[in-house]
């Protein structure tokens, strides 16, 4: 293309300097010459470009009436057979990115954009035509099939997590958002500064007839990236538009999921630049601090971001219940008995992946919720559930497909001998059909269980339940259930090199051995959970597991803490101790939140069952259930979040032994991946139930979730969703450390 030859012929210019300028939808050159500095836009497809250029034509004719700005204005355009070019003016100025964002300038910006949207209102839309393009975020659903460009899978699954809230919160309101001509693409490199105020803006080739909203959204993108406090960003640049262009409560309301919006397109459109244009900055300019942001963003609860959002525009604030009307609630409809944690109890509206969001605006960093193992709301996860409930829901008298799937792919995770798999609804219904299990193959009753051991809500449950039977108000030990002292090799002499395992492994069978002709199972969980996280010492299974056989005993791995990657360096507790069990109690986080429980055991057991009474669950192994199961096994397997919990678990654990060199009240640090015990002693070496209890509460006073359990209440339980990062456990330990050194202050004043 003869550019110098172009401008000569159709515009008279003769060009002193030339330079090529990168864009997209049009080839775009800077011209000097003796007259004065311009653009020229070469489109191909004339003819579909016609209605846009046109109306482009007119917008800039309309921002006439904005003396105080500059925008490109159009010297000519000249439409050949298979190309249009267009001479705009050069806009002279500093980039916003280039310049401090102060208060000054950024309300500046929102007054412009208000007063540039105040004209083009008043523009036809008509003559551009139909128009979809992916970064008019009414189209943003569009940017999905970009996905695949993303190469870390949990990269995507944050992208698809804010896809999926925009499905969820965004569409359905779509037709009462206000439509406008908007210029939508208000970014830091296309919008112009001089002497500290925003002083015009070029490129209109993204503009679109779409929310108005949107206009505002891109805009509070860019200048809330590298920002330590983004919504404050916001502030001035809302605050400035709504003097001149007044918002409504919904669109302030949806901004947050709008912007979340735009730094998704931004980062899927940047991953699939680099396959069409690996050389290319354009668009990926913007990637770094984009990728930086929607990782801030999702720590932000959203309904914080429409408080300030709405306070900044002066309408009023989003009103969420009282606690103590909602408590009160509470107490008129559920028994005391369903507790609840923390002395400030939490009233809890959404969560994402390792956090979880009050109706106050305040953000939780989960330590604690187990069962989320891939995270709060994974999209993966909950689309499974969606998909296959809009489709089907039935019981396991059907043959359908999710049913056999999971199945095959949930004992692809066991050895070979454990093929047989029962679906129920929950790890406690698990419990009840495996100690059932148990005792109609031996044909016996006696269950060997494990002080403080914790297996499920149902009556059996509760009857193996050292946890519950022996708390207080409770029935107490049945007569068919043996207890076998926990096995904790913290407080004792012992090492756990073989020696603990030894001791307490001969101490069981010790106490077993009257019992050879009675004992239908022995039940014990890798890591007794309620006991305090205390895992099982080395070589202590190997010498029960063996034993319990010889006397036709069955052996019960209740995995529905510790399952499921866990525990980092082993998908399933039992393999931790190189044995294996013949049946294996599975729930809580297999479904992710959904209800969802399994018995996996052997054929022989199985065929033995199938003597009895039919077995049959209403809703266990139901297609939806099956789903998302199948779905929480490929998300753990995608995201490696197994080796994600050995990674984090290991420095989260470097870093409590850490803080146990500086405080003595940390007296172990057990457990393995992410799911850790930490027990806590007074300065005489009683358990340190109040300074446990003061942590926990502390951290939620900081907005962290943690939890608490043992004999004496005096464990700290450190489990939380997959998701949580490095990053996650330095907070936690910090937070920790700060705690603990205001309370050595505290006690330091009292002397």
């Amino acid at each position: 293309m003869d550019i110098p030859a172009l401008l000569k012929s159709h515009f008279h210019l003769e060009a002193t300097e030339i330079v090529a300028l990168e864009g997209y939808g049009s080839s775009n050159f800077k011209v000097s010459s003796a007259s004065g500095t311009y653009v020229l836009k070469v489109y191909k497809d004339p003819r579909l470009k016609q209605g846009i250029l046109q109306t482009e034509s007119t917008v800039l004719q309309q921002l006439e009436n904005l003396s105080k700005y500059n925008f490109p204005y159009e010297i000519g355009t000249v439409q050949k057979r298979d190309q249009v070019l267009r001479l705009h003016q050069y806009v002279e100025g500093h980039f916003l990115s280039e310049v401090p964002h102060t208060k000054q300038l950024l309300t500046s910006f929102g007054q412009f954009l208000g007063k540039l949207d105040r004209e083009m209102a008043q523009v036809d839309p008509n003559p551009m035509g139909i128009r979809e393009i992916v970064w008019d975020l009414q189209h943003f659903m569009k940017n999905r099939d970009l996905l695949g460009h993303i190469p870390e899978p949990k990269a995507r699954s944050l992208l698809d997590y804010f896809f999926l809230q925009f499905e969820e919160l965004v569409l359905p309101l779509s037709y009462n958002l206000r439509k406008s001509l908007i210029h939508n693409d208000a970014n830091d490199w296309n919008v112009l500064t001089q002497e500290g105020e925003v002083s015009g803006i070029i490129d209109f080739g993204d503009m679109s007839y779409s929310w108005l909203i949107n206009e505002l959204a891109v805009a509070i993108t860019y200048v809330m990236m590298d920002k330590e406090d983004p919504l404050q960003a916001a502030v001035p640049v809302i605050s400035g538009y709504h003097k001149f262009m007044p918002l409504e409560e919904q669109e302030l309301d949806l901004l947050y999921y709008l912007v979340a919006a735009r730094l998704c397109t931004s980062v899927c459109n940047s991953a699939y630049t680099k396959t069409q244009l690996p050389d290319s900055d354009y668009i990926t300019i913007s990637e770094r601090p984009a990728w930086a942001l929607l990782h801030k963003w999702l720590s932000i609860n959203p309904i914080r971001a429409a408080r300030i959002f709405r306070q900044a525009a002066g309408l009023s604030p989003v009103n969420s219940p009282a606690i103590e009307a909602q408590l009160k609630r509470r107490d008129n409809v559920l028994s005391k008995s369903l507790s609840l944690s923390y002395e400030e109890p939490i009233p809890m509206y959404r969560s994402a992946f390792q956090y979880m969001y009050d109706t106050e605006g305040n953000t939780f960093l989960d330590a604690y919720n187990n069962i989320m193992i891939t995270g709060h709301c994974h999209p993966h996860v909950v689309r499974a559930g969606q998909r296959t409930m809009a489709r089907l829901n039935t019981n396991t008298r059907y043959v359908y497909e999710e049913l056999l799937s999971y199945s095959e792919l949930l004992l692809e995770k066991f050895p070979k001998k454990l093929n047989k798999v029962f679906l129920v609804n929950s790890g406690s219904a698990a419990t009840d059909l495996a100690l059932r299990m148990a005792k109609f193959h031996t044909g016996r009753k006696k269950v060997a269980v494990l002080e403080e051991g914790y297996h499920g809500n149902t009556q059996t449950g509760v009857r193996v339940s050292h946890y519950k039977y022996a708390a207080t108000g409770g029935e107490g030990r049945d007569t068919q259930t043996l207890e076998l002292p926990l096995p904790k090799v913290f407080g004792t002499e012992l090492a756990d090199d073989g020696k603990a395992g030894d001791y307490f492994g001969k101490q069981a069978l010790e106490m077993l051995a009257p019992f050879e002709k009675e004992l239908a199972a022995f039940i014990a969980e890798p890591i007794v959970g309620c006991g305090g996280q205390v895992p099982l010492p080395k070589g202590y299974l190997r010498h029960i597991y063996p034993k319990v056989r010889q006397q036709g005993g069955l052996c019960i791995s209740d995995e529905t803490q510790v399952g499921f990657g866990r525990l980092g360096e082993h998908f399933w507790g039992f393999e931790r101790y190189g044995v294996v069990p013949d049946l294996v109690i599975l729930g809580k986080p297999i479904g992710n939140g959904h209800p969802i429980g399994a018995v996996v055991t052997t054929e022989e057991i199985a065929g033995s069952f199938e003597q009895g009474p039919e077995f049959f669950s209403s809703f266990g192994g139901n297609p939806v259930s099956c789903a998302i199961g199948q779905a929480v096994l490929e998300v753990i397997e995608k995201e490696g979040m197994q080796d994600h919990a050995r990674l984090v678990g290991n420095h989260l654990k470097a870093g409590l032994h850490l803080l146990q060199t500086t405080y003595p009240e940390i007296a172990d640090v057990r457990g393995s991946g992410l799911f850790l015990g930490v027990e806590i002693k007074t300065a005489e070496g009683y358990p340190g139930t109040q300074i446990a209890k003061l942590i926990k509460n502390e951290l939620r006073r900081t907005h962290i979730l943690i939890g608490t359990d043992g004999p004496f209440d005096h464990v700290l339980k450190i489990k939380p969703p997959l998701s949580f990062s490095m990053q996650d456990a330095d907070i936690l330990c910090a937070a920790i450390h700060r705690i603990l050194e205001h309370y050595y202050t505290t006690l330091a004043k009292k002397r």
